[in-house]
């Protein structure tokens, strides 16, 4: 018999859950709960426990993102960003339209050019980036270190007299730069960062960086559809200094008559924002700061990781994509699995059907496998489940 229940995390939006009752003696290995929110995709990522759109009740309906009001809102976004994240002071904070890839894509068709480029390629998004960079854009003097998934390319070729373009966490690959001791103070080049599916779940020295991009969408279970960028007096000096020879659509500008629109890092937008999408990243930063802020999110998604790090450890057939301890993706965890990609598929699909786990097959550009989101939203208890229901449905198919 089956019992539909609603998940308290998912607030008005009704994710069904079923909890299974099997009957006395027959599939005695079957997990008999499910996880409170079986939500682990990669992005759009799950929302924060508590979740409810009433948090959302303050959204400025129907008013103009040019208003008073409007621009209000969206400089408290990027104020409690900027606060959250401990930013260096001369740091600038904005918010760009289309996601993560729509604040990198600026960036590089903005900033590049002026001198040569290293592009660090281990997994599909960087990869794109250096077609962009090779084939759009048709730099000439670039280099390309590319690694295979679940490796990284080698950080000591980097030449930093050079512009250097890459991911700080492969989201899917699973795999991250370990830290940011590879990069020197004093480079002559700028380092552009797409930091989607690291920033508020890892340790990183933003000062190393000039360029750092990432969207709601991710780590804090934000919506879609806006990007954040943030740019160092470095960036601001590129952009105001260089002007590429190939023509930038409006989506793309950052300088009106060679400087900086400052007013895109004061809430002015280039494009028109969802005010209501803007509201519920509020409601995101708010419930980070309830529960210790940055240490906590951290904290929160290196226990979430440890779940995965135990249930490796005691079952031989399941490995992590990353071949190291030190470049394991704390959020977008990859896995391998020692079965046929028709007995994988049966997997993932056995727990879909079962409401235990959503969206957590690989990329499709990936190694067939898994990819589970355990950051800062995930709680702890739910993939402890999770794991409950691999391990069955494994032994199910195999």
């Amino acid at each position: 018999m089956a019992i539909i229940a609603c998940s308290p995390v998912a607030g008005k939006f009704l994710i069904p859950q079923r909890h299974n009752s099997t009957k006395k003696g027959k599939d005695k290995m079957k997990p008999t709960r499910v996880p409170k929110n079986p939500c682990f995709s990669s992005g759009p990522c799950a929302k924060h426990p508590g979740y409810s759109v009433e948090e959302l009740k303050d959204t400025p309906f129907g008013r103009s993102h040019r208003s008073k009001f409007g621009k209000e809102k969206l400089a408290e976004a990027i104020k409690r960003t900027r606060d959250m994240l401990g930013l260096p002071d001369d740091y600038l904070v904005g918010i760009v339209p289309a996601s993560d890839t729509g604040a990198f894509e600026m960036c590089m068709w903005s900033m590049l050019g002026c001198r040569g480029v290293d592009v660090l390629v281990w997994e599909s998004f960087s990869k794109e980036w250096a077609t962009d960079i090779t084939k759009q854009l048709k730099l000439k003097d670039i280099r390309v270190f590319e690694a295979e998934y679940g490796k990284l390319p080698d950080l000591k070729k980097v030449d930093f007299k050079n512009d250097v373009v890459f991911v700080w966490n492969g989201t899917t690959s699973g795999v991250k730069v370990p830290n940011g001791d590879w990069i020197p103070d004093n480079r002559e080049g700028l380092t552009l960062c797409d930091a989607t599916s690291a920033v508020f779940a890892m340790d990183i020295p933003y000062c190393k960086l000039d360029v750092i991009t990432f969207s709601w969408q991710k780590v804090l279970g934000g919506e879609g559809a806006h990007g954040m960028l943030i740019l160092s007096p470095r960036a601001v000096q590129r952009l105001e200094s260089y002007t590429p020879t190939w023509p930038l659509p409006k989506i793309f500008r950052l300088t009106k008559g060679g400087k900086l629109i400052k007013e895109i890092f004061e809430g002015s937008t280039i494009n028109t924002p969802s005010m209501l999408a803007n509201e519920d990243w509020l409601a995101a930063l708010k419930w980070a700061e309830s529960i210790g802020g940055l240490k906590k999110l951290i904290q929160r998604a290196n226990e979430n990781l440890a779940v995965f790090e135990a249930f490796v450890a005691k079952n031989n057939w399941i490995h992590f994509l990353a071949e190291t301890k030190e470049i394991r993706s704390n959020t977008s965890v990859c896995f391998k699995v020692d079965l046929s990609d028709e007995k994988l598929k049966a997997l993932i699909n056995t727990l879909q059907e079962e409401k235990a786990a959503y969206d957590i097959a690989s990329y499709r550009d990936a190694p067939l496998g898994l990819r589970i989101w355990c950051g800062a939203t995930a709680e702890k208890e739910d993939l402890q489940c999770l794991c409950e229901w691999i391990e069955w449905a494994y032994n199910s198919v195999k």
